[in-house]
């Protein structure tokens, strides 16, 4: 007889195959685990759908790195102002960019200044912007994991054959495996096994996570976003414990191929080389950060613009960074909906859409 971690789905709304999961979940639960989403959007689609609430006593999900605005420095965040700053220059970003606070400012506040910062939904967006403004120097703010970094690879490589002098990129792109490296070895928290990140194995696949098995013994799930495809997850980390196995095993296989997506892997290593990046909570990370190789360096607002950025300060009482380690729930923060809120918010994990202060915030 199929249990409901092998039926396949008829759907993903289904409280049948939900409430199977939940009994698969409540069967294997040991007495502790503590696993850890590194993803965003599953840290909304766990608030949002309750499904904290459903585990059994002495199960812990705990929110992970896995928000790229949050993850972005301080020092990338002043960087970008500084570019802001310089005339002629338009800045071209995602929304959630521009309420993100830096050390003394932010995008908002700079336009609201009368600097030029213009919201897009694309790279090619920024691209397209820069075409039709050539009397502009137009920066996009590159920041993401390996999701949108081929995009900014391919937006990159067509300013290329268009010889655009007017378009260049500030990349702040990290890669996710060194981060979780990191996160497995920090001693203030023990973690049982990971609910691996959905958008992100589309392009990478499985193998660049094995070590955490093989090397750490951390079981690992790469599932999907709706409610039942994080119990899914959930189930089968847990019967991986049950039953003494590690190993990182696909949940989301309508959108995860094993081997990912070759092309725009291709895409990434022809643009990009990975360098060490600064993480906010995390730090320096070897060969956890892209940045553009010398063939295309004429596209580095950095090396283009030279900006004079400010001395870096972290928001005093903010604990986004404890939060990003998953040592600590947003609502053990001192500020959390006392001194910041979205409205006015510190921390870039009360700004971003998938923070896991604003998931917080909006559900609990």
């Amino acid at each position: 007889m199929m249990s409901a971690l092998d039926t396949p789905f008829a759907s993903f709304k289904d409280p049948t195959l939900a409430r199977g999961l939940i009994s698969a979940i409540e069967a294997y639960a040991p007495k502790q685990a503590t696993l850890m989403e590194v993803c965003g959007t599953h840290t909304v689609a766990i608030a949002r759908n309750g499904i904290r609430d459903l585990m059994p006593s002495g199960i812990r999900l705990s929110s992970g790195p896995g928000c790229p605005v949050c993850v972005t420095s301080n020092r990338d965040i002043d960087t970008v102002i500084a570019l802001a700053r310089i005339d002629g220059v338009t800045i071209t970003t995602f929304g959630d960019m521009t309420r993100v606070p830096g050390s003394t400012s932010s995008l908002l506040k700079e336009q609201a200044k009368g600097r030029s910062v213009e919201i897009v939904y694309s790279p090619l967006d920024a691209l397209r912007f820069a075409q039709e403004h050539p009397e502009r120097q137009v920066v996009f703010v590159g920041v993401g994991f390996e999701t949108t970094t081929p995009l900014v690879a391919r937006a990159i490589k067509r300013a290329a054959d268009a010889k655009l002098t007017n378009f260049s990129v500030f990349t702040a792109h990290k890669n996710m495996p060194g981060a979780l490296e990191a996160i497995i070895n920090d001693p203030k928290l023990k973690l049982d096994a990971l609910i691996l990140p959905g958008h992100v194995s589309t392009i990478i696949g499985i193998e660049p996570y094995r070590f955490l098995a093989e090397q750490y013994g951390i079981p690992g799930v790469i599932t999907g976003f709706e409610a039942v495809d994080v119990l899914q997850g959930i189930a089968m980390l847990l019967r991986q414990l049950h039953e003494g196995r590690a190993e990182i095993e696909i949940a989301y296989a309508r959108g995860v191929m094993p081997q990912g997506n070759p092309i725009a892997r291709a895409a990434i290593d022809e643009v990009f080389e990975t360098c060490p990046a600064l993480w906010r909570g995390l730090g320096m990370i070897d060969g956890s950060g892209y940045r553009i190789r010398e063939q295309y360096a004429d596209f580095d607002a950095v090396r283009r613009f030279k900006p004079v950025v400010e001395p870096t300060q972290d928001p005093k009482g903010c604990r986004c960074g404890d939060v990003l380690r998953g040592i600590m729930a947003p609502s053990e923060c001192p500020l959390f909906r006392t001194v910041c809120s979205p409205e006015n918010p510190v921390g870039p994990c009360m700004v971003s859409s998938e923070g896991s202060c604003a998931a917080y915030y909006r559900y609990y």
